[in-house]
């Protein structure tokens, strides 16, 4: 299952979001971001009463920057390139609001760092943490990076999280997705530790093992039917491998190259889970660049389920990273299938657009794929480039009679 990845604050994801509150919000976060852009970045600075004798030129003289002055800066200076740090570390964050999570306030801290500072051709290694809260009672704590060891012959990819979320349920498979009258409340708690350690075998060829730990607990359901005699509370542990081909020209942005990764993890019953099953999770993307600015991004991503997963752990559609617009979880099932194309346009300055299109479906098995459950999915954000190719996105995803808006940093894929 794609939970609510690290990015609900990474990664900020807002759904079925009231049309009027989005013709409000996202001008007036357009508008804040632009301000700590453009804003002017020399204030005036107070200067120290000076002796008509003095031998010291004014120049010289100690300045005071105002507290704005230094937030104005602050960004201003956030996507400049700094070789001499050996770990470049900014903070973004902001309000956000939704119909579901109201109010809320969402952190991201990220750091991009070279292992080996004198290898310029080296990708930065990266790492974010982020968090979230809002007054509806929800949570969210994370951290999530990719470390490169030198020359690139390792990689270490991680993610750790957990939140607290009042959620919404509908059920098991297409049908019960589509239906109005299944939306249900419930209470979701889950924690999520993934890790995998990967050796390069050829250029842009890596393969190694992996692990998962998921913890998922759901309580105060309103209609528990809808669960069909699943348990509330499951606790999984797996165990795999994942295979991965890289030629991105960078990790978090990238503007040519491509893009496949299988993960295949094994959850037997004698590592202590009530809920055997295994899965195979592919997802591939292509990078072209198409004209000055312009970034042409493809991607293909399908997750597998065989045996029996828990309710929790099963496949979804919808998240800050594709489908986006639906309500993550809405449409759930053993399997599911997305597709998306995306145009990526830098503008002005640290300006960008995007446009996309994709579609996606979930179904049991392949025998019982069919057409007229796919969903259609578009929309169109806004890019900030916050740091050196890392962008704080704005996006509006529209999809079958749902509408969400997504606030997140670096680039869906």
């Amino acid at each position: 299952m794609k939970n609510i990845k690290t990015n609900f604050a990474t990664e900020v994801f807002y759904k079925k979001m009231d049309t009027k509150l989005t013709k409000w919000i996202l001008p007036i976060l357009m508008l804040i971001t632009e301000t700590a852009v453009h804003a002017q970045t020399h204030l005036a600075e107070a200067k120290n009463s000076v002796d008509s004798i003095s031998t010291y030129p004014i120049d010289s003289l100690p300045k005071k920057r105002s507290f704005f002055g230094k937030i104005l800066n602050y960004f201003n200076d956030a996507n400049k390139e700094k070789k001499n740090k050996k770990f470049d570390f900014s903070i973004i964050g902001g309000p956000h609001y939704s119909s579901d999570t109201k109010f809320g306030i969402g952190l991201v801290a990220a750091g991009l760092y070279r292992t080996d500072r004198n290898d310029s051709i080296l990708p930065p290694s990266n790492v974010s943490l982020y968090g979230d809260v809002s007054t509806v009672g929800f949570y969210l704590l994370g951290v999530r990076g990719n470390h490169l060891f030198p020359q690139d012959k390792y990689r270490l990819n991680y993610n750790l999280y957990f939140y607290s979320f009042p959620s919404l349920y509908w059920g098991q498979g297409y049908d019960n997705g589509a239906n109005d009258d299944n939306e249900s409340e419930y209470d979701r708690f889950q924690a999520q530790v993934k890790v995998d350690f990967m050796f390069r075998m050829a250029r842009n060829f890596y393969i190694g093992p992996m692990t998962t730990f998921d913890y998922v607990y759901g309580h105060d359901f309103e209609k528990p039917e809808l669960w069909k005699g699943m348990k509330a509370r499951s606790t999984n542990v797996s165990l795999g491998f994942s295979l991965l081909y890289d030629s991105r020209d960078f990790l978090t942005n990238a503007y040519k190259g491509y893009y496949l990764r299988i993960d295949q993890r094994f959850s037997p019953a004698f590592l202590g889970n009530k809920y055997a099953f295994s899965n195979t999770d592919l997802t591939t993307s292509y990078y072209q660049s198409v004209w000055k600015g312009g970034v042409l991004a493809g991607q293909f991503h399908t997750l597998l389920n065989y045996g029996n997963p828990p309710w929790g752990l099963m496949a979804t559609l919808g998240s800050s990273y594709s489908m986006r617009g639906y309500y993550e979880g809405r449409y759930r099932d053993k399997c599911a299938m997305d597709v998306q194309l995306e145009l990526r346009q830098h503008v002005w300055k640290r300006n960008g657009v995007a446009v996309w299109v994709g579609a996606g479906t979930i179904f049991p098995n392949f025998s019982e794929l069919e057409a007229r459950h796919i969903l259609p999915n578009y929309g169109f954000g806004y890019r900030w480039e916050f740091k050196k190719r890392v962008n704080v996105r704005l996006d509006l995803g529209f999809g079958k009679h749902q509408t969400g808006f997504i606030f997140n940093i670096n680039e869906a894929f």
